[in-house]
């Protein structure tokens, strides 16, 4: 039939001469079509590939665990939407989800880990604190209040992305191949690359 095919026999010779085709397609030359992995809810479907292998492949994704490598940490979070793709706009405009997209993902799992490790609300002005306590509490409160003073050395974030935290919107890229995986993970976009992507963004509009 008319698969898709991956073979070189149809091609010409690298001197331009045509090749006599002697050969039937083989099934180790077979190709697939693309996952088009879209947003939505979670949707996969195993394909058995060559060795009796197993794919992923995603056709629906809605979340994926991403890296925040400035806090070495990795946490699943939502992806809301496709934003940039260096292929082809399309993919953004039809929420395509493919290895190297740029997504924007929610910021909340992210922000409750920032207040956990330093106390600091990302995305709000800090307010004073007024509570009353019981001394059990005023005690534990004390020893957190410690902690995030010992990690408050180590605090370190990128005015941008601090910037993006008030939107509750972060830049993330996706660094595994859903189509083949069945998964959307990434790391959250920082530093230079942030910018690149802000800049691309501006454009873009």
């Amino acid at each position: 039939g008319m698969g898709i095919s991956r073979d070189s026999r149809h091609k010409r010779r690298k001197t331009g001469g045509r090749m006599p085709i002697h050969k039937k397609k083989r099934a180790f030359e077979k190709a697939r079509q693309p996952a088009m992995t879209k947003l939505g809810a979670k949707r996969i479907h195993l394909v058995r590939g060559r060795g009796g292998n197993s794919k992923y492949r995603a056709l629906r994704l809605d979340a994926g665990n991403y890296s925040w490598a400035s806090q070495n940490v990795t946490i699943k979070t939502r992806i809301l939407w496709v934003v940039y793709n260096a292929t082809n706009n399309e993919l953004v405009r039809t929420n395509t989800i493919t290895k190297n997209t740029i997504l924007e993902v929610d910021a909340t799992p992210f922000k409750a880990f920032f207040y956990k490790t330093y106390g600091q609300d990302l995305g709000k002005v800090k307010k004073e604190e007024t509570a009353t306590r019981s001394a059990k509490a005023q005690e534990k409160w004390e020893k957190i209040q410690k902690e995030w003073e010992e990690n408050a050395k180590e605090k370190r974030i990128d005015p941008i992305l601090e910037n993006d935290f008030k939107t509750g919107r972060l830049l993330a890229c996706v660094t595994s191949r859903p189509g083949q995986s069945g998964r959307a993970d990434g790391y959250i976009l920082e530093g230079e690359e942030l910018e690149f992507y802000k800049k691309k963004l501006e454009k873009k509009k």
